[in-house]
């Protein structure tokens, strides 16, 4: 599966109906957290800000390799973003500026 049917796959309504029963059927608990005796929830709506995404559905076996399996319930677990990423090799990286002292203040 190429990156333009992932995008088409991913935008599709199925795919939003699927991905609403697996957080349904999790909890909307991260699995992975769950296994480390932790537990993080998905955020919750606030009326007129945008949600803040804290949940991801992941393909426990990916679609590049099993695109039979893309709509598979049993193919699919809920996970916070941070396992998400720790998965698939992706790393957040911050851009804070390093606070020094300039100068002593007496």
């Amino acid at each position: 599966m190429n990156e333009k049917d992932k995008k088409r796959f991913y935008c599709s309504t199925k795919w939003e109906k699927l991905r609403q029963v697996a957080l349904n059927r999790d909890n909307y608990e991260c699995q992975a957290c769950k296994r480390e005796g932790k537990v993080t929830v998905d955020s919750i709506k606030v009326d007129g800000e945008k949600k803040k995404v804290r949940m991801n559905v992941h393909h426990l076996k990916e679609i590049e390799d099993y695109p039979e399996l893309a709509l598979d319930l049993d193919n699919l677990e809920s996970l916070c973003i941070r396992h998400h990423n720790d998965i698939h090799g992706k790393v957040l990286k911050l851009n804070r500026k390093k606070k020094e002292w300039a100068d002593e203040w007496w």
